[in-house]
């Protein structure tokens, strides 16, 4: 970028002109889980990874939440930081959900998809009875026996060797309100179907799925990757439900090339038009 100041033409380099990276974070974590991503990624985004409402420092809103809801949130904090242009939206299992409907509601307003450790479809009936006995526990016990419960589902067997990674993931999800647990697993369950979605995503996709994924199976993955036009799908391997965390270098590499190819397809867009 130059400016013209007076009698002469300045030059000057300003990170925000970079593209906007917005991580949002799964069940029942918050944007602490992206702290691999904030650490090595600034040089290539500006990365804005915010604490969905009743999770991290957002404070406990009583609900209902639903998935509308949740995007609201985020078109409003991207409307308070003034960032105006489309931003690149990345989302991790729940989030993922998240980043769908965001893209549904505010199609402006994404330049590029990330889908981590998600799926497109809606909750099957079993899975809308599971979330209401979560839920029914979460009131009776607290959040303490939901966590206890995912803990195990989470990560690759060879991640539950890093003591570092078991005791960060924990502390995060021992953090999560109980109104946040229970707004959080009611928006899950009602969420609508976004597998008709896909075939209309007009933009750049990453998917990017753990091959040890015990909660969402790798087909998930593969499934919206057949359907979006424009996706590219990488497999993480030793990675479970958390890739971000358990192969950071793997997932930093994709996200990296992802941006790189995006700021490619700006300037092939540029010239056509």
């Amino acid at each position: 970028m130059s400016n013209q100041i007076d009698d002469f033409t300045m030059s000057y380099q300003d990170t925000c002109d970079q593209i906007t990276l917005l991580l949002i974070h799964g069940f029942p974590l918050d944007s602490a889980m992206w702290e691999m991503q904030m650490q090595e990624l600034p040089d290539v985004a500006r990365i804005v990874a915010p604490d969905l409402r009743g999770h991290g420092r957002s404070d406990a809103v009583p609900g209902p939440y639903s998935m509308k809801l949740f995007s609201d949130d985020i078109a409003g904090l991207l409307d308070y930081l003034n960032i105006d242009g489309p931003v690149v939206v990345g989302g991790l299992s729940m989030g993922g959900y998240i980043a769908l409907d965001f893209y549904r509601r505010y199609p402006e307003r994404v330049a590029g998809l990330i889908l981590a450790a998600t799926r497109a479809g809606a909750d099957s009936e079993e899975g809308k009875a599971a979330r209401d006995a979560a839920i029914a526990t979460a009131r009776a016990e607290g959040t303490a026996p939901i966590v206890a419960g995912m803990l195990p589902k989470l990560m690759a067997p060879a991640s539950y060797e890093d003591d570092e990674i078991v005791e960060f993931v924990t502390e995060i999800m021992e953090g999560a309100s109980q109104e946040g647990v229970i707004g959080a697993l009611a928006a899950m369950r009602d969420r609508p179907d976004s597998t008709p979605t896909l075939a209309e995503i007009d933009v750049p996709t990453l998917i990017v799925h753990g091959a040890e994924d015990k909660i969402i199976p790798l087909s998930e993955a593969q499934a919206m990757a057949d359907a979006i036009p424009d996706a590219h799908l990488v497999v993480v391997p030793d990675a479970g439900h958390l890739p971000n965390l358990e192969q950071p270098d793997i997932f930093n590499d994709a996200v990296v090339d992802f941006l790189e190819s995006l700021e490619e397809h700006d300037h092939d867009h540029a010239h056509h038009h």
